[in-house]
């Protein structure tokens, strides 16, 4: 069943868990993270990403997340994740989106919060929750953009919290402390006080974007400080990949849906191992 994006962390929270958010830029990605969450009885988020509007339009992919979201028998947030512009935004919300997420967080604070203000009010008119980011990430969503010289002065600031969050309206605030998105090339340190000194001033869902590639322990870490939604998707596409790449190298496969039901199994697995931890499953 589709349920907004409060009322599938609202259901992370009382059961103690992080929430999954899975890019689901194809039909294997979607089906394996659906399965994996319906094995496992736990609420999911699915995402479309802008960036990946080049790879799978939202008119293509939107529908059929909405249609398979639905059916499920666990509740489903339908989420577009890393929007860049309303009007992109404006386009997953008359579709049925359930959640948008704005990301003004390369622009001078008060553009991003008067940006983000306007989203909100737009999405709340039309019942649809919003995530906002408060920081950033040194590499851009899918992996692009060089590191910065000092990742630090990315980090989110929690004094500038609070206001952020009264300010725009927002039902969900992302936060940069650490993390990245893409393939980790050296393994990143995280400042685990930046959750709690933001947990201490505000009181909505916390999101961690770049969470591919960290360790179990971090997971447990991030969940108990404070994280209700953690964004997974490269290192389960990877999976997807190289399960691929076995079938082409073993020369047991003759048809395309060969690769993709193997990249799918493989996905699902990694999408099962992820949701069990962020779940306090293993």
């Amino acid at each position: 069943m589709i349920v907004g994006l409060k009322e599938v962390l609202a259901e992370g929270k009382a059961r103690g868990i992080a929430v999954g958010a899975f890019n689901t830029p194809n039909l294997e990605c979607l089906t394996a993270v659906l399965e994996a969450a319906q094995t496992l009885d736990v609420p999911v988020i699915v995402a479309h990403v802008q960036l990946h509007e080049a790879v799978a339009p939202l008119a293509y992919i939107g529908p059929t997340m909405l249609a398979l979201a639905e059916r499920s028998r666990v509740k489903v947030c339908v989420h577009l994740d890393h929007g860049e512009d309303i009007e992109y935004l404006k386009r997953a919300i008359d579709m049925g989106f359930s959640s948008v997420m704005i990301d003004c967080s390369t622009l001078p604070y008060e553009e991003n919060a008067a940006y983000t203000r306007t989203v909100v009010d737009y999405a709340h008119a039309h019942g649809v929750d919003v995530e906002a980011e408060l920081g950033a990430l040194p590499q851009r969503e899918g992996g692009t953009g060089s590191v910065a010289a000092d990742p630090t002065a990315l980090y989110t600031k929690p004094a500038l919290a609070a206001d952020f969050v009264a300010r725009t309206g927002v039902d969900a605030l992302a936060i940069a402390f650490g993390t990245a998105h893409g393939i980790y090339k050296t393994a990143p340190i995280l400042n685990m006080d930046i959750i709690s000194a933001v947990r201490e001033r505000v009181d909505v869902p916390l999101v961690m974007h770049g969470g591919s590639g960290i360790s179990d322990a971090e997971y447990r870490e991030v969940i108990r400080r404070g994280i209700g939604k953690i964004n997974y998707f490269s290192y389960m596409s990877a999976a997807g990949y190289a399960a691929a790449k076995r079938v082409v190298a073993s020369g047991e496969g003759t048809f395309f849906h060969d690769l993709t039901r193997a990249a799918k199994d493989a996905m699902k697995e990694n999408a099962m191992r992820t949701l069990r931890v962020f779940s306090g499953l293993d």
